[in-house]
């Protein structure tokens, strides 16, 4: 079965003298995601580096895997949340968040759907 959530992992630019710092703690983070793989604590991993866009997101890495599996990385593996603490040190904007991808976007779009319909008769009362 294809994995349906993922953890996303962003990131800006390095912030200004940091930056061979920087380098060394995405090299960890990178190999990091690859033990985790080996490991099967996630199905799948992808780093983005992005080109300059004049936008805060300078990359990410979107790991893929059980939702159960990865919140407990998110939340409770100290190595983890280390490589975030420094990472944060080092560049701006990180931000960790799940993501639905696959068919979980299909479940997503359903619950969105069922929400404009509760508020629906409220839309319309109020006007």
């Amino acid at each position: 079965m294809a994995s349906d959530f993922g953890l996303f992992v962003g990131f800006g630019t390095v912030k200004p003298g940091h930056e061979q710092q920087a380098l060394e703690v995405f090299g960890e983070a990178q190999q990091y995601f690859e033990r985790l793989k080996q490991r099967g604590e996630i199905d799948s991993y992808e780093t983005v580096l992005l080109e300059l866009h004049g936008g805060d997101l300078g990359g990410f890495t979107l790991a893929r895997g059980n939702p159960t599996k990865l919140n407990r990385l998110r939340y409770e593996d100290d190595e983890f949340q280390g490589l975030i603490a420094r990472a944060s040190l080092l560049v701006d904007d990180i931000g960790v968040v799940g993501a639905a991808i696959g068919e979980r976007i299909m479940k997503q779009t359903v619950i969105f759907q069922q929400a404009i319909k509760s508020l629906a008769p409220m839309a319309t009362a109020t006007r």
